[in-house]
């Protein structure tokens, strides 16, 4: 997945799901390489999101198209989220 112009944020899959590492990022790159790996992963997929910082402006879009993030823990520093379908 790539956003013409945004550099590349590190993905990968793991026992939890599919994660992005979006720290470092400027605005908006995060909020929409996050939104196209929702779509992505699909409503049975679960995405774990690496931030710097908690994005608020993603939580109103994540309502709009069915979907809740939850705080987990994560690294010092860190906010990690965990996204998924609401059921």
């Amino acid at each position: 997945m790539t956003v013409p112009g945004a550099p590349a944020a590190p993905t990968w899959t793991a026992d939890d799901g599919l994660h992005i590492d979006v720290r470092g990022l400027h605005a908006p790159q995060p909020l929409v390489l996050i939104l196209q790996l929702v779509h992505e992963v699909g409503p049975d997929g679960v995405l774990i999101v690496h931030h710097d910082r908690d994005p608020l402006l993603l939580y109103p879009e994540l309502v709009q198209i069915g979907w809740w993030a939850e705080r987990i823990t994560g690294d010092p520093g860190e906010v990690r989220l965990r996204l998924a379908a609401a059921s």
